[in-house]
């Protein structure tokens, strides 16, 4: 039994005239009937009761018509989703991204692509840090990942979105919450708390990178799994931090903001897939990101190929990392007058 043998019974039951019938399929006549014949010798009933004058479906045609109905239904249906997840208008794409600083980013981005694309269905993993996403967008366990440049794995690519800053959280009864802008040296006797050692945090590697290049590595004292809770934390006395401007949305009582002095540390956010993805689905999310999550001035268009040297999930950028090039692996983020 074929689709042709089905189709061909639909429409001889519908006209109920082989000859119109035919004319309907575009084809002959005779090869039409010797569908049907062939169908009911599959099937082992005649469908049709023929005479000279009129064509009738018999018990079992009339059985058999609405399930076929149903099934040819069903594949023009199929057809036609196949089609579209072809076009990139259906399908699943993972993401990975990490709390607190993808706050603004990831709601734009999750509202647009429900707006433009509703058969598209994003697959959230939270609690994946910058250099975990990276590695997980490498291996091909996620579509696409909330990372920092440099990006430097093959096949990887990564579109930046966002620059943010390196910025100090303090108590607000602690001394130094008293100076407009907090030298890293004086943090260098302080308690930290920060993520853990072993998530992947993009964030941990810049704040002891900038504090070993101030003399110092950093006291951790208390590790938290998210911004919020290392926020609560600092707030509570604890410890102070380095966290990221993105992160200074969350108010708490006892909590200040501190910026840092000298020249500010930059760290570029960037949007990171691999460029061998067959999937039409992250295509469509990707033009979408490209809309509504532009790149910040000065960072082009900020597509980053993975070319250069940099350590892989390093957090920093150099201002000619939108034109390709890597950091030493020493520099962990711009820094800029």
């Amino acid at each position: 039994m074929e689709l042709r043998h089905l189709t061909a019974f639909v429409a001889v039951a519908e006209e109920l005239h082989f000859g119109r019938a035919a004319r309907r399929l575009n084809m002959a006549q005779p090869p039409l009937s010797q569908q049907i014949r062939q169908l009911e010798s599959e099937l082992g009933v005649r469908l049709f009761e023929r005479s000279t004058r009129s064509v009738r479906l018999t018990g079992a045609g009339e059985a058999f018509l609405r399930p076929v109905r149903e099934v040819l239904a069903g594949l023009e249906t199929a057809t036609r989703l196949a089609k579209a997840a072809g076009r990139g208008e259906f399908g699943r794409v993972s993401v990975g991204f990490a709390g607190a600083s993808s706050h603004a980013a990831l709601p734009r981005l999750t509202r647009a692509v429900r707006t433009a694309h509703p058969g598209i269905e994003l697959v959230m993993r939270g609690q994946t840090y910058a250099n975990r996403a990276l590695d997980l967008v490498a291996d091909g366990s996620l579509d696409l990942g909330f990372v920092r440049l440099p990006v430097s794995r093959p096949g990887v690519a990564a579109r930046v979105i966002a620059e943010e800053r390196l910025v100090c959280a303090l108590a607000s009864d602690h001394p130094l919450a008293r100076e407009e802008r907090i030298e890293v040296a004086g943090l260098a006797g302080e308690p930290f708390v920060s993520f853990p050692a072993d998530a992947g945090s993009s964030l941990r590697d810049a704040t002891f990178q900038t504090c070993e290049r101030a003399g110092f590595v950093p006291r951790v004292v208390q590790e938290a799994p998210d911004s919020y809770t290392v926020l609560a934390l600092v707030a509570m006395g604890v410890g102070v931090t380095l966290t990221l401007t993105s992160c200074t949305h969350i108010q708490q009582t006892g909590l200040v903001y501190r910026p840092l002095a000298g020249r500010p540390v930059v760290l570029r956010s960037a949007l990171a897939w691999r460029t061998d993805n067959p999937s039409p689905a992250l295509r469509s999310v990707l033009a979408v990101a490209r809309r509504v999550l532009p790149a910040p001035p000065g960072a082009a268009d900020g597509d980053d190929r993975g070319a250069g040297t940099g350590k892989a999930g390093s957090t920093g950028s150099t201002d000619d990392d939108s034109k390709g090039k890597a950091p030493p692996d020493d520099a962990p983020a711009t820094e800029r007058p």
